[in-house]
């Protein structure tokens, strides 16, 4: 019986030290050995240098970056081994989403959450915000 594919979120906390290049190229590793096991990639977020909570290994900064693909459950132990040998990663964590998630980052992706709300750009339908005052002074 084959074994169904899963959706799985990595987020990825990379040196401060490495250059924006760098950090490209090591997520592009890791892309690669997701494909190269069966699996899509459904989406890469680049977030950046952030604050850490508390330093690791001294830094208190780090580089995020979040992957979040599909496939089967066994790349996980092979992707998280690549991260235990890579001396630029300080911290990731792997999760399996549920259908809840998958739901969410699909609206996210869409612009359907995670954003403010703003007011529309259409005039107002209230007749009293169309009145001008002018002062007898002008």
């Amino acid at each position: 019986m084959a074994q169904s594919a899963k959706h799985y979120e990595t987020v990825i906390i990379f040196s401060p030290l490495l250059a924006d290049d760098d950090v490209r190229r090591e997520t592009a590793k890791l892309k690669k050995l997701l494909t190269d096991h069966e699996c899509t990639i459904v989406e890469e977020r680049y977030w950046g240098l952030r604050q850490l909570a508390y330093q690791i290994d001294g830094k208190s900064n780090g580089i995020y970056v979040i992957i979040e693909f599909q496939g089967p459950g066994h790349v996980v132990q092979k992707l998280e081994t690549e991260y235990k040998r890579n001396e630029n990663i300080l911290r990731w964590l792997t999760t399996a989403l549920d259908k809840y998630g998958i739901e969410y980052n699909e609206k996210r992706r869409k612009g359907l959450v995670g954003k403010k709300k703003t007011q529309d750009a259409t005039p107002s339908t209230n007749p009293a915000s169309s009145i001008v005052t002018t002062s007898a002074h002008e």
